[in-house]
């Protein structure tokens, strides 16, 4: 399964909770029967656990005060998956081989006082190391454990890899996506993993509500081909309804809306959504036009539907007569839905995106200062922030296996001499590694 369902998962933990991931890499030979080549697990602590360790009462006003306001503050989750760098930011990493039977007994301990556990491993690998739901719940029922996989835990498909591209194809997101005449496209993000992430995340909440009346712990079987699915939406309940295939990719446009699409500019393009006659009336006048609103064959959306070629081409060739900015310029204020279509790069420095505070730079301790995307939600009486960068792999296993485990200096050097935990490394040479590869990466430093 392809990692990055696990970011808005992990991004809202760790974003509304005091969250100290411990990214457990695992050498065990699971990692070959896994679709991920990056593997690894991790202990997000919540408010409990400090970055020193057991956290005292702090003092009225501190930040550890306003902390313990976050939505998930006492939340502890062991995070099990094999994740990117970018997505563990307030996290903490513990560097640890479960194919030692040492290393199972630490994640057991772990795992009997964390309330969350995430894996995405393919379904029953777990269970020959004995971390599987039904060894876990014996030593926690309380405890919520998600996993995330391609497939799901029961169906024909249960043991194939999942790949967010792959079940794109395979469950119709990828035929509704592209041009009117052209061939099947994936989304220009993992929209499937993202969703999925999404979906975990709001379960995972549920599971918590409903432990707060019932005491117990559950499982939850999350997986992409599902939750494709379920985001078909209303195009998958238009098929249900009508018995009929769908009508097809549309590009930018809308199927029965006419027009609501992107169209060429001088220097680019631009979104437009005349979406009823009114808004279609505000068009024809913005673009110099206004004799289109009383045509008979666009007077109405019907009738723009019927000739939606003639008048998308007509269209068209008015906005290529401006930039996209003079464009934007003379929609402005007009009440028409419009945008320009921008890339990634001006999205980041959209002045709508820095006020509303969406990238904000933090401090690395190895790359120095870098730029990360902000939490999206802004919550009232919390606030959701990036406490603490992504850390290198391993980077707190000591302090972990110390502080919250409760093991002897002399015993984590002897799991580390036997390989149950990974060996120190300088800072230096890991960022050596790192600025090689010009960015964090779980994989690099592995």
């Amino acid at each position: 399964m392809r990692s990055s369902s696990l970011r808005p998962l992990q991004r809202q933990l760790a974003a509304i909770g005091r969250s100290y991931y411990t990214s457990i890499s695992t050498a065990s030979p699971l990692r070959r029967s896994c679709a991920s080549n990056s593997y690894g697990c991790g202990w997000n602590s919540v408010s409990r656990i400090s970055r020193r360790g057991i956290s005292s009462t702090p003092a009225p006003g501190t930040t550890e005060n306003k902390n313990k306001k976050l939505p998930l503050a006492g939340i502890r989750v062991l995070d099990m998956s094999r994740v990117l760098a970018g997505v563990n930011r307030n996290k903490k990493s513990l560097a640890l081989s479960f194919a030692h039977p040492e290393g199972v007994e630490i994640l057991h301990q772990l795992a009997k006082d964390c309330d969350v556990l995430v894996e995405n491993y393919l379904p029953g690998s777990l269970a020959k190391y004995n971390m599987d739901y039904d060894t876990i719940r014996r030593i926690n029922p309380r405890l919520i454990y998600a996993s995330i996989t391609g497939y799901g835990q029961t169906g024909p498909y249960r043991n194939r890899p999942g790949f967010d591209v792959v079940v794109e194809a395979e469950f119709g997101l990828m035929h509704l996506t592209g041009s009117r005449d052209g061939p099947p496209v994936k989304v220009g993000v993992a929209v499937t993993d993202l969703t999925t992430g999404l979906y975990a995340c709001n379960s995972i909440m549920a599971a918590l509500l409903a432990r707060a009346h019932t005491g117990e712990g559950q499982y939850l079987d999350v997986c992409l081909s599902d939750c494709q699915i379920a985001t078909l939406a209303n195009m998958a309940e238009s098929v249900l309804v009508s018995g009929k295939r769908d009508s097809g990719r549309w590009g930018t446009a809308h199927p029965s809306v006419v027009p609501y699409q992107g169209f060429k500019t001088a220097d680019g393009d631009i979104f437009i959504g005349g979406a009823n006659d009114r808004l279609f009336g505000i068009l024809c006048d913005k673009l110099g036009r206004p004799e289109w609103k009383s045509d008979p064959k666009f007077v109405t959306n019907n009738a723009r539907v019927r000739n939606r070629t003639e008048l998308e081409g007509l269209i068209e060739a008015e906005t290529k007569k401006r930039t996209t900015k003079e464009w934007l310029q003379i929609f402005e204020g007009s009440g028409m839905p419009y945008a320009a279509v921008n890339d990634v790069l001006d999205t980041l420095n959209h002045e709508h995106a820095q006020a509303r505070g969406m990238v904000q730079e933090i401090e690395h301790p190895v790359c120095g200062p870098i730029k990360v995307l902000s939490p999206p939600v802004k919550y009232s009486s919390a606030t959701p922030s990036i406490r603490s960068p992504p850390p290198m792999l391993g980077e707190h296993t000591d302090e972990i296996l110390r502080e919250v485990v409760g093991l002897s200096e002399e015993r984590v050097q002897e799991l580390r001499e036997r390989g149950v935990v990974r060996k120190k490394e300088s800072m230096s040479l890991r960022g050596n590694q790192l600025n090689k590869k010009k960015g964090l990466s779980y994989r690099t430093i592995a």
